[in-house]
């Protein structure tokens, strides 16, 4: 079967719960309809590049499905009708990357920087012994 890499952006005024029902009744209905989802991760509540409807922020979130092309039809026709998806994007891939997304990697390697910042240096590092 086909491998898709899917992301779809919720609207701002809903909460992470709300969007979090949202991916679990997607992912319910695309392995009612035959597909599989191999991960789905919750990016969190972020800024737009620009504006979409009024809206400065959206909630993001990606799957990766393995399912043929008329259960993507069907998903993305079931978004188009939903009234808290702003957008979405499937883009068809060879294989899904291994370990964590972009965004996410990101995101915790920030949290792991921000804990040294406030913790102070840990074993090796000499931030802030140079003077």
């Amino acid at each position: 079967m086909p491998l898709y890499e899917h992301v779809l952006i919720a609207r701002p005024d809903i909460s992470p719960q709300q969007v979090e029902a949202l991916v679990e009744d997607l992912t319910r209905s695309i392995s009612e309809l035959g597909g599989t989802v191999a991960k789905s991760e919750y990016w969190g509540l972020r800024n737009l590049t620009f504006r979409i409807n009024k809206n400065r922020k959206g909630h993001y979130a990606l799957f990766n499905i393995d399912a043929p092309a008329e259960v993507l039809h069907e998903l993305e026709r079931r978004q188009r009708i939903n009234e808290d998806v702003m957008r979405f994007l499937s883009v068809r891939v060879e294989a899904f990357p291994e370990g964590a997304s972009p965004v996410v990697a990101k995101r915790d390697r920030d949290e792991k920087r921000r804990s040294r910042r406030e913790g102070g240096p840990l074993d090796g590092d000499t931030e802030g012994d140079a003077e």
